[in-house]
């Protein structure tokens, strides 16, 4: 699993965009990666339209926003269009990006326990490097706390 200071594996990416991309693909601009357990769900859409809402602000800063869940490809294209996204979401159904990141962990949900994604954001530098992560992550706030983090960063 990856922690802070550590570099980003160079793996696979299916966008909802249609394309393939690599995270080398995302180097040498910042990265905000979120990830999300489930597509269309009310925590999941509020944490999405609130990253919408300030994607300007990561652009200008040179940032890309990716939401990560392991909902399929044709999921994620229904729920960007449907909320309006203006970001790619990364469809991880095998696991392999969620399980690098360490997000896939024990949750409880009326009393039965399961693996799931525990909702986590990375904030990763033009060099792959992690710089923040938060998890996990409660959604009010959240993307502001993103962006804020970011241009402090950028800061020093």
């Amino acid at each position: 699993m990856i922690d802070l200071g550590d570099r980003i594996p160079d793996l696979p990416l299916a966008l909802s965009s249609g394309i393939t991309a690599t995270f080398a693909d995302c180097a040498g601009k910042w990265l905000v990666l979120y990830f999300y357990p489930k597509d269309s769900t009310p925590g999941c859409t509020t944490e999405g339209l609130d990253f919408n809402a300030l994607l300007p602000k990561f652009q200008h800063a040179g940032a890309t926003v990716l939401g990560v869940s392991k909902d399929s490809l044709k999921s994620h294209q229904n729920f960007c269009s449907k909320q309006g996204f203006r970001f790619d979401l990364v469809s991880d159904a095998d696991g392999a990006i969620c399980e690098a990141f360490g997000v896939i962990q024990p949750k409880k949900l009326y009393g039965r326990e399961f693996l799931g994604i525990v909702r986590s954001t990375f904030l990763i530098d033009p060099a792959g490097v992690i710089r923040q992560k938060w998890q996990p992550v409660k959604v009010a706030g959240h993307a502001q706390a993103v962006l804020d983090a970011l241009k402090a960063h950028q800061a020093k």
